[in-house]
């Protein structure tokens, strides 16, 4: 079993706390442990300083509803050990009870090198017609492997463009571009695509070396437009070198994601299976079913 000392759980809480992951998956057995041992609240104070009294969440709180319940069960398992009474934790939680409730709230997830991507999500994850406003498991796969393979981004992209064909997502794409300290210029863009009518000119335009997708294979009635595009994607004659493209995906209707591979077959077009991610930075739900395949022709 893999041992961990206090400052790992600390970072375990932290890590799991901002990016609203669910309450079940923070290591709650380990704070118990300290508790019935030492009959003190020191780890508790340590864990409120590096979640709800932290100045990230300060700037980028995560919903009312989640630190409310993120307290309520520090609470709780102070209270049962017998514990003194911790006044900064009452009091945190006596101003998120009072804090009002918001469709938006902000995910945090922390890097390797102690900076954080901060993102403005909606708190419901289907909202506005769409499930595109919230973080899903395979773009945190995605973004696993990428910082295992930075080579692949490092030194080559000169330019970056996210791109969706919903309006409220094509938005919350531009205010999280501003967010993390970039904005819209020649190095950083957010455009319009529909899948259904991205010409052959637009894809040329944009000239993409390296085209990533998290979480796109999920409806069967879209799985044609996507090929379609990918098939014009591949045989883009700008630049010279066909593109890199990758598409991770969460395998939620094994009858879908089946059909998108014989789509892609009919296309023309061949796919291998990427390994996994080694490093393990994000919190999701590792037991999700989630593949990456890299696509050529």
């Amino acid at each position: 079993m893999e041992h961990k000392t206090t400052m790992d759980i600390l970072r375990d809480f932290q890590v799991s706390f901002f990016a609203m992951t669910r309450l079940v998956s923070f290591p709650w057995t380990f704070l118990e442990k300290d508790l019935e041992s030492n009959k003190s609240s020191d780890l508790i104070s340590d864990i409120l300083k590096q979640t709800c009294l932290h100045s990230l969440c300060r700037k980028f709180p995560p919903s009312v509803r989640f630190r409310r319940l993120f307290l309520s069960e520090l609470i709780r398992r102070q209270e049962a050990a017998g514990c003194d009474p911790l006044d900064e934790l009452y009091d945190a939680l006596a101003e998120v009870v009072g804090a009002e409730e918001t469709a938006e709230c902000y995910k945090s997830y922390l890097l390797p090198g102690g900076d954080a991507v901060s993102l403005l999500e909606n708190v419901a994850l289907i909202s506005e017609g769409t499930t595109g406003l919230v973080t899903w498991e395979a773009a945190l796969y995605l973004a696993e492997w990428a910082l295992d393979h930075r080579q692949l981004f490092t030194g080559s992209p000169n330019r970056y463009v996210f791109s969706d064909c919903h309006h409220s997502v094509l938005q919350k794409l531009r205010n999280n571009v501003q967010l993390n300290g970039l904005s819209e210029t020649a190095t950083v863009g957010v455009e319009e695509m529909d899948w259904t009518a991205a010409t052959e000119e637009q894809l040329e335009q944009i000239g993409a070396d390296t085209v990533i997708a998290a979480d796109v294979v999920y409806d069967p009635d879209v799985v044609g437009s996507l090929v379609k595009l990918l098939s014009k994607i591949l045989r883009c004659p700008s630049p010279e070198v066909p593109p890199e493209v990758l598409v991770c995906s969460t395998i939620r209707n094994p009858e879908t994601y089946s059909g998108f591979k014989q789509q892609l077959e009919k296309a023309g077009i061949s796919h291998h299976v990427i390994p996994g991610p080694v490093s393990h930075v994000f919190p999701y739900n590792r037991v999700s079913d989630i593949e990456m395949i890299q696509l050529y022709r």
